[in-house]
């Protein structure tokens, strides 16, 4: 049996890649949130931050569907 360490450096490495993206997105999502809940106790409204949450939490669980859709594919 032979191992094909280029391919799986390769997987390692985007798999790497997607991880952390994927973490920096719902970090940023959390982020928005926060300052969603900031701004309305301060009596603003808010807007900016639960548009770039909505927009991170859509975009995170369209990498995880995606992610998904690969596996069941094969």
């Amino acid at each position: 049996m032979s191992v094909n360490w280029l391919a799986l450096g390769e997987v390692f490495v985007v798999g790497l890649v997607a991880v952390a993206a994927l973490v920096a997105l719902f970090a940023l999502g959390i982020r928005g949130v926060s300052q969603r809940v900031t701004a309305r106790a301060e009596g603003g409204s808010g807007v900016g931050g639960l548009t770039v949450a909505v927009v991170c939490f859509a975009a995170c669980c369209a990498v995880v569907l995606y992610g998904l859709s690969l596996i069941i594919s094969r």
